[in-house]
This record gives structure tokens, sequence and C-alpha cells, in this order.
């Protein structure tokens, strides 16, 4: 048909948001925790990445797997506006689009030799494992960054984040190099918009562990952490 692409899959992204509940909704906000980028058979040509190396991030444009739709609505509600307030769905990031493709910037760490090829070691990004990956695009600093950049109604919570609170014993059940990882994505609050509820325990899948926390006011309690591997 006249006008239609089949977009294909060059990659998979692999890290530890098993589920997409916790996943940070902007790129950028979890710089501790990696991600492996490794290629479709197809795409294993050491040749396609000759002179990443030389880029420090990348622009990653990938599918939102988990939020395929036949329908889409012009408006949407932002979790960062509390779920009340409609904009329209070209006025956010929202996965729930015409087409459920996503953008987001990494930092690239290295480019390792594996037994699935080359693969990109990145950190920041905000893709569920296993997430389709359809194109990588060098960042250019000169030209990708605009500081003077108004950023909406995303100005009015830029700064939200919630205070953790969890006890040693809990957080020594987390491998040490996780840590930090985990306590940013929960100062980010990983609740549904529309979920207030103090009493509400929530469950969270992060790598191999189940994490339950609840909130009250503008502290996240974690109640509990379960070993699941």
């Amino acid at each position: 048909m006249k006008g239609y692409v089949k977009m294909k899959i060059i990659a998979r992204i692999h890290n530890d948001f098993k589920d997409k509940f916790g996943i940070p909704r902007q790129s950028g906000l979890t710089d501790e925790l990696k991600s492996r980028i490794i290629f479709e058979g197809e795409y294993r040509n050491p040749d396609a990445l000759r002179g990443i190396e030389g880029f420090s991030h990348l622009w990653l444009i990938w599918q939102f797997s988990e939020s395929v739709r036949e329908s889409w609505s012009p408006t949407v509600r932002p979790p960062r506006l509390g779920g009340n307030r409609r904009v329209g769905v070209f006025a956010t990031r929202s996965p729930f689009r015409p087409n459920p493709i996503g953008l987001s910037s990494v930092k690239l760490l290295s480019v390792e030799q594996t037994k699935d090829g080359l693969t990109l070691v990145v950190s920041g990004a905000d893709l569920m494992d296993g997430t389709p990956i359809y194109d990588i695009k060098p960042y250019i600093a000169f030209s990708d960054s605009h500081p003077d950049a108004i950023s909406g109604f995303a100005e009015d919570v830029k700064d939200y984040a919630l205070k953790v609170e969890i006890c040693k014993e809990l957080l020594t059940k987390i491998q040490e190099s996780k840590q930090k990882s985990l306590i940013t994505i929960l100062e980010n609050d990983p609740r549904p918009s529309y979920q207030k509820d103090p009493e509400r325990e929530y469950g969270m899948l992060f790598s191999d562990y189940e994490v339950f926390f609840k909130v009250s006011g503008d502290t996240l309690y974690v109640t509990n952490i379960k070993n699941i591997k």
C-alpha cells in the first residue's frame, strides 16, 4: 500500500525492569542502572556500529510493546498532572499514541563483544526488559541540546520526588550495585497517578526482587522485599 512502511526490529533491550510498573517516566532518571542492547541476527554486523564508540549518548527509537492498541484518543491524562487533567496526546510522552513509538536518550557506557555479537551497554534507559528497538541514532550535543527550551506543564513538576524510607535489613536484601537504582526509581513515585490510597500496599518487580511499599504524603515506606529468583 502506498505510504506504508514496515518497521523492522533491529534489537531488544535487557535490564532489571521486568514489568512496566515502576519504569521511569523519562529517560535519564536512573543513570546508575545499566541496560544491554542486543541486536537481532540480521543486524549483528559490526560494520553497522563502526564509529559509535565516539559518541557519549544515543537516541533509541522503540516500541511501546505493552501499550499497542487499535484505537487512540486525542487527549490523555499525564501522570505528573495527577491523572485528572487532560491534554493533547501530542503534547505528552504518553505510550497511548496513534503509533506506539517511544524516543529515549541514553548514555553509551561501552561496546562489548559477546556471544550475541557486539552489544551496547547503556544507562538511563526507561524501557522495559525485552522492549523492541527500531533504530539507534547518535546524540549530537550541539544540535540536539537546547538549553533555552521551554518544557510546558512539565516545568511545574520537574522537581517532584518522594522521600524513601527503607530499613537497613530490607535494603541489604538487594544486591549492593542495584540499591541506588532502586531508591531512585522509588523516589520518582512508580504508582499510577490515580492511586493515592495511603493504606494500599503496592508491589513492584525489580531485577530478581519484588518490592512492596506504601506511600503517605510525600514519603514512600518500603514494607518488604522478596527474592523471586
